[in-house]
């Protein structure tokens, strides 16, 4: 079978292009942390390789012949929640399959699961720790993954029971251990049963490290469509690995899912002497986003979390001046891939960028009763100045309704506007969003096809800025003015767009409301008071 990328479980190097799991993270130090008897913590956000990274260093391990190494997997314990028996007898159950089906133990196996079912359960997995390393011949190294599936009571007792018997290792308890998940243990905050909280460092305090798994390099991504090009003949045209560093910076998922539904997924590039090109590439960011696959549909739901919205929500906004924000929240976010990393803060990457307005706003998008036919002209171009006259009544008549209905309140009026032009771009055309903490603005580039010819012919090439009124309206244009000009000849735009919100009460909308138009540094700029 033609290998192909992965966009679910481990890969299988058989199956799938696989980059050797070593290149990605520093093995010099995983080998010392291991040798010196180490405990600690590998992370990193869903569906970057934690799990077949995990299977390969037990696999190596065992190869080598110095340690008896083995990965388990404790996931479906989250079931349990606080039931910290019926949590227990999970996890045991995961270790026992796990001797079988890696070390081929049917003893060991059956011994656990003898454990699991009687007796009590709250000092089970200590003692089942403590029997499997005096039994090992050679040191015992345990890789346990999805620790973080674990919650309140079940979680803090994982943790002390792994925390009690450290003191016992190497012969009466593992070697090593190390313990996967998506956050690192000391940033848990653990709610048990009885309200108290605790954290994962204070229940986990032998933890000696710390790694992140890191994204794909560029280097590394250009590796893994190098692979498709020897298996099957197909190249990609200059600017491609370019174009899909700026839509993913290296997130191994949406590296595997934009390269996939590209070249196996476009009817045009199944014809493998047809090259990918950036257009290519392009319909198949579109696809994905629309399609929304079960990734991207996670992202989305971590949208509703209170400490995700505290850190996006100003990032929405473009906020501009200093935002004091929670020092766990953004870690939070940094820890579930949301954040590109560096400050100002910003989010991780082009298509996160795209996706999270659109969530935020699908509702809103898919009820608005506006249509595409209404806004273009008989020589197919979009009449803008129709359609941003209709979006400045739609703001008068129902801003105030809909965005009582947002939970991102404070980047209402940016996802308003987002929301109302996606409903009319999706007949045909495109936008590209900029926005970021300390921009004071957010940018929007719509391109609009104006022959059957598609994105490949002649475009309408239309920016708009959208600013908040925080100082005086003057001041406010001024500085637009000068900004919209430089995005739009970056953009090579034929249409230039600044739009002003007012967000004072006090303001009755007959002031609110106007447009008038400009010039600066030779370009047209029409601006537009909402």
């Amino acid at each position: 079978m033609e290998r192909f990328f992965n966009t679910a479980g481990p890969n299988q190097p058989a199956l799938h292009y696989t980059l050797p799991p070593l290149e990605r993270v520093d093995w010099a130090e995983l080998s010392w942390l291991i040798d010196a008897q180490r405990y600690f913590v590998l992370h990193a956000p869903r569906q970057t390789g934690k799990t077949g990274l995990l299977l390969h260093l037990a696999q190596q391990l065992n190869e080598a012949g110095r340690y008896r190494a083995l990965y388990v997997n404790i996931e479906a314990a989250q079931a349990a929640r606080n039931d910290v028996g019926a949590a227990m007898g999970t996890v045991l159950g995961a270790f026992a399959s796990a001797a079988d089906v890696y070390w081929n133990d049917a003893a060991l196996c059956a011994w656990t699961r003898d454990v699991a079912t009687t007796g009590e359960r709250g000092d089970a997995l200590r003692r089942v720790l403590e029997h499997w390393a005096r039994l090992s011949p050679v040191p015992l190294v345990l890789f346990v993954d999805e620790v973080d599936a674990l919650v309140g009571d079940a979680l803090v007792s994982l943790l002390r029971q792994i925390r009690a018997g450290y003191a016992q290792r190497p012969t009466a308890f593992p070697h090593s251990m190390v313990l996967c998940g998506v956050r690192d243990v000391r940033d848990y905050r653990i709610h048990r049963s009885d309200g108290e909280v605790i954290t994962g460092g204070s229940a986990f305090n032998i933890k000696s490290e710390s790694i992140r798994l890191g994204d794909f390099t560029q280097a590394q991504m250009a590796a893994l469509l190098a692979q498709h090009t020897v298996t099957t003949g197909q190249t990609f045209d200059d600017g491609v690995l370019e174009e899909l560093w700026e839509d993913t910076r290296g997130q191994p998922w949406l590296v595997n899912a934009l390269a996939f539904e590209a070249c196996f997924r476009l009817p045009a590039l199944r014809d493998r002497s047809c090259p990918v090109t950036l257009e290519h590439l392009r319909q198949a960011r579109e696809r994905l986003i629309l399609r929304c696959d079960t990734h991207l549909d996670q992202l989305a739901d971590k949208l509703r979390e209170p400490r995700v919205r505290s850190v996006i929500e100003p990032i929405i906004a473009s906020e501009s001046g200093s935002v004091d924000l929670p020092d766990d929240d953004i870690q939070y976010c940094r820890d579930l891939g949301l954040l590109a990393p560096g400050r100002p803060l910003s989010i991780a990457n082009r298509i996160y960028r795209e996706i999270i307005p659109r969530q935020l706003t699908w509702s809103t998008q898919e009820t608005m009763a506006q249509e595409t036919a209404w806004y273009v002209r008989a020589n197919g171009r979009l009449d803008m100045v129709a359609l941003l006259t209709a979006f400045q009544q739609f703001f008068r008549e129902h801003s105030e309704s809909w965005l009582d209905r947002y939970a991102y309140k404070e980047a209402g009026p940016q996802l308003l506007l987002q929301a109302f032009l996606q409903r009319v771009v999706n007949g045909g055309g495109r936008i590209a969003r900029e926005y970021g903490l300390g921009m004071g603005r957010t940018d929007l580039f719509l391109q609009w096809p104006l022959t059957p010819q598609g994105f490949v012919g002649p475009l309408q090439r239309v920016v708009l800025e959208l600013k908040v009124l925080h100082s005086t309206r003057q001041y406010t244009l001024e500085q637009g003015m000068a900004q919209i000009t430089r995005y739009g000849d970056q953009c090579g735009a034929d249409e230039a767009h600044l739009l002003l919100f007012d967000r004072n009460p006090h303001i009755p909308w007959e002031q609110k409301l106007y447009r008038s138009e400009h010039h600066h540094a030779g370009r047209a700029v029409m601006a537009w008071g909402m």
